[in-house]
């Protein structure tokens, strides 16, 4: 498997208070950990944005972005074709947002700020209408619901050992009482650990795993029954109902946007 390291940014410091970065990145491309005296949000339009920042994993659907303060070391991996989109932003800009990576539930407005200036492939807001959208996309940034992960990881070895073997088979389908007997503890005990340790529940955390693991299964050409019954549900019509719970459209409609994005 060849991987593809990814070229960063060449500035010392920011050209403008406001810099948009624009890339559609294949499999296997990949940046290598670095900081910046910026904060950057990391977004995908389109595909699951992998990250690792400081010594914690952030997978990120299109409903959110990874921001990233200035001077925090991450690194990037694509496992799958992706519509990058980063907003960077100067220091001065940043006290107003989060001081530590987190994820950020991203607005409609933002997102067609975003998506209108990439297509525009305005870098810099120059024109008196792109300046005053900037300003609104940082407005939006700053009221932006704050997530610590869209799927948080654990660090006690037993729950870790569990979320591997989920990622690895996210169709397993054997309830919290079959693994709290695999790691020898009650079915209470984990269900309290998932809580504590990831802040949501075992069934929250497998759906969220199997939304990130359909977004990445339908840039094939696997039909979407298929890929339902890979993802542990019996029926599609279920699988369909939880991805349109999630993303707020039909698989079917993510597939075609992802594949029309692709062509512009």
């Amino acid at each position: 498997m060849n991987s593809k390291h990814i070229d960063l940014l060449d500035f010392a410091e920011l050209p403008a208070p406001v810099y948009f970065r624009y890339a559609d990145f294949n499999t296997h491309e990949y940046a290598a950990a670095h900081r910046h005296p910026w904060g950057t949000l990391e977004y995908s339009a389109n595909g699951v944005l992998h990250m690792e920042i400081g010594n914690s994993r952030f997978m990120s659907p299109p409903q959110y972005a990874v921001w990233v303060p200035p001077e925090t070391e991450h690194s990037f991996y694509s496992n799958q074709p992706i519509n990058y989109r980063a907003v960077c932003l100067t220091p001065s800009l940043c006290r107003e947002l989060p001081q530590q990576a987190c994820t950020l539930a991203i607005s409609d407005i933002l997102k067609a700020i975003l998506k209108d200036f990439a297509t525009r492939d305005v870098k810099i807001p120059e024109h008196e209408a792109d300046i005053r959208l900037g300003q609104v996309l940082v407005d939006q940034l700053r009221l932006a619901p704050v997530h610590e992960c869209y799927l948080p990881y654990a660090s006690s070895p037993g729950l870790l050992g569990i979320l591997e073997a989920l990622q690895a088979e996210p169709g397993d389908n054997r309830p919290l009482a079959d693994w709290a007997t695999q790691i020898h503890v009650s079915e209470r005990t984990l269900a309290r650990q998932f809580v504590r340790e990831l802040g949501m529940s075992f069934g929250e955390w497998r759906q969220r795993l199997r939304f990130l693991a359909a977004i990445e299964a339908l840039d094939s050409h696997r039909s979407i029954q298929d890929i339902a019954f890979d993802m542990g549900y019996s029926t599609s019509s279920a699988f369909i109902a939880m991805f349109q719970r999630q993303a707020g459209c039909t698989p079917e409609q993510y597939r075609r946007s992802h594949l029309e994005s692709r062509k512009v």
